[in-house]
């Protein structure tokens, strides 16, 4: 798989909020993260493309399928971290002492700290990628995910991420559940 396949799996049908848009707007993210070395911003970069590459939400094992798909087709000597990384988009849970997997998770979630149209937006847009959820149990199931972020210390494992996007994500986040209830 090349970059023009990963292009056409992020532009398939049925993809409203896992697509393209959220690998762009996470790769500026990751454009905007210093201090990195070239071969950390390679890793994160690969990470980026392949860690939602498999997106049925009927399934639980996106993030392995995407992992192993990484494994598969990323350059060899990094192709390990880059699917240990996007293994860990499926809980979003960081070790302290992983600075790789904070930066990759406080990326993947940034969207819970955009501004409250593009939050709105973007909840929208999850809701249509589970439109054959029955609307009670979507929004029990969403509560439950949502609720988990808000009550987490720390929604951003990374720092600068923390600092710039939990205030605004922590709102969000009360926002939407109340709506939810």
């Amino acid at each position: 798989m090349n970059r023009e396949d990963l292009i056409t799996a992020y532009t398939a049908p049925g993809r409203h909020y896992h697509n393209l848009s959220h690998i762009e707007d996470c790769l500026a993210a990751l454009a905007r993260v210093g201090n990195l070395s070239e071969r950390e911003r390679e890793i994160l970069t690969e990470a980026i493309w392949w860690h939602d590459v498999v997106y049925d939400p009927t399934r639980s094992d996106n993030e392995e399928l995407s992992a192993r798909l990484a494994e598969q087709h990323v350059r060899e000597n990094i192709g390990a971290e880059v699917a240990r990384l996007i293994r860990l988009t499926k809980t979003h849970d960081v070790q302290p002492d992983d600075r790789l997997g904070a930066i990759l998770i406080s990326i993947d979630l940034s969207i819970l700290g955009a501004e409250p149209a593009r939050y709105d937006a973007d909840a929208a847009a999850i809701r249509q990628e589970f439109i054959h959820v029955p609307d009670a149990d979507y929004r029990a199931g969403r509560a439950r995910v949502l609720g988990q972020f808000a009550a987490r210390p720390v929604i951003f494992p990374d720092p600068a991420f923390a600092a710039r996007y939990d205030g605004q994500a922590r709102e969000n986040l009360a926002r939407e559940l109340a709506a939810l209830r």
